[in-house]
């Protein structure tokens, strides 16, 4: 459970005893209810992340509406697009390995999610993670219903693939920018997990994959 559940979920329920208290125990249902949702809501689930050698694993929970080519800084990029309707786990993760480069936070309008501009109209934060001679960056970007987004962390920090590093309360969509050259595992429509849905896996020619394979021929491996 994210913190934040409980910070919504029990001024609800004090309200709710209270106006029952007040009145009749019908009228509490709905702060009740309302209150069940919240803690539904900033439901934080474990995951078993996958550990294959380039393995870029999904940011968040959703559903992918959008495969394609993208500028970024002059650089040629595959964006993976995924919307997060306010039934799924709102919980960030991050998707390989390494040490956050850079974070950028922008202030913007509140767009539907599955609106292409909103990419870069919307309230987003763009964070780059730079693991092993590659750098996969993602964006956390507000909806029509997220008014605030979440991250955790600061430039220099290291994280691991699938470690928890914010949240985008109450509907959103998050972009992940990888190399043209990543083998995906996605395709528009699929369901992913954050965490443990791989969406690609990273050029074979990294120097990830590289020292991976000279770590188990020392080892001797086949």
């Amino acid at each position: 459970m994210v913190p934040d559940g409980y910070y919504y979920a029990l001024p609800l329920v004090g309200a709710g005893v209270l106006i029952g208290w007040l009145t009749s125990p019908l009228w509490a249902f709905p702060a009740l209810l309302l209150a069940f949702f919240f803690l539904w809501f900033f439901r934080d689930p474990e995951r078993v992340i996958p550990d294959a050698v380039g393995a870029v694993v999904s940011p968040a929970d959703g559903t992918v509406t959008d495969v394609s080519p993208a500028m970024v800084t002059g650089s040629k990029r595959t964006r993976i697009s995924i919307f997060l309707n306010v039934f799924n786990v709102h919980v960030n993760r991050s998707p390989i390995a390494g040490t956050i480069s850079d974070v950028k936070y922008q202030k913007g309008k509140f767009m539907n999610a599955m609106n292409e501009a909103s990419a870069d109209q919307n309230e987003h934060n763009t964070v780059s993670v730079e693991g092993d001679g590659t750098v996969v960056v993602f964006k956390q970007i507000a909806g029509l219903l997220a008014r605030r987004i979440v991250f955790n962390n600061k430039v220099g920090d290291r994280v691991q693939r699938g470690e928890r590093i914010g949240l985008i309360k109450f509907g959103s969509r998050v972009d992940v920018l990888l190399d043209p050259d990543a083998k995906l595992q996605i395709k528009v429509g699929d369901k992913v997990k954050g965490g443990s849905s791989v969406l690609a896996y990273l050029n074979p020619n990294s120097k990830e994959l590289a020292m991976a394979g000279a770590e188990r021929k020392e080892q001797g491996a086949p």
